[in-house]
């Protein structure tokens, strides 16, 4: 596990302008079930979090930046897995409220422009095969802090999930 330090935890201002846009569910789900906060959960939240999350008490959240959530609960996160890279080069992960996981992206960069195909976390890393939604808010942010060039959501998805193929298996482990 990355050690974290205070400065870790400061809020990219990317997820910061995400968090003002307003994400549409659809009438019958079609849409992205996607709440960013304006802030990471605390430190103490996360860990609560993932403890509750995988029933083992001994672990600590200090792995993870909570930063949104769908409606039943999933959350997305930063995942610190990469030693001495800043949060905006870490994944993007999803983990469900009914033990659903995935990666989303390989870095904020690219989430940014996940969500600009029309992709929450829960839908990119469970439904990549869904049709593409551009939304042009959400691109207008992409292209202001994007550092990666523009790709289909389902393209960023297939190569974070092969950069880190063993995450849900990671994470199973992890279970009590």
């Amino acid at each position: 596990m990355i050690e974290t330090t205070g400065e870790d935890r400061r809020f990219p201002h990317a997820l910061t302008e995400v968090s003002r846009v307003e994400f549409d569910y659809g009438d019958e789900g079609e849409g992205v079930a996607f709440m960013p906060y304006a802030a990471f959960g605390s430190a103490e939240e996360t860990t609560d979090w993932l403890r509750a999350w995988t029933a083992n008490h001994e672990l600590d959240g200090g792995a993870y930046r909570v930063f949104g959530e769908d409606g039943s609960g999933g959350v997305a996160a930063i995942w610190c897995v990469r030693p001495g890279r800043p949060l905006a080069g870490q994944p993007v992960v999803f983990m469900g409220s009914e033990g659903e996981v995935g990666v989303v992206a390989g870095d904020l960069s690219d989430f940014l422009w996940v969500l600009a195909d029309g992709f929450g976390p829960r839908e990119a890393a469970l439904y990549s095969e869904r049709e593409a939604r551009p939304d042009a808010a959400l691109a207008e942010i992409a292209e202001r802090h994007a550092t990666t060039p523009r790709r289909s959501a389902r393209e960023i998805v297939a190569q974070a999930q092969a950069e880190f193929a063993t995450f849900e298996e990671d994470l199973d482990e992890l279970c009590r």
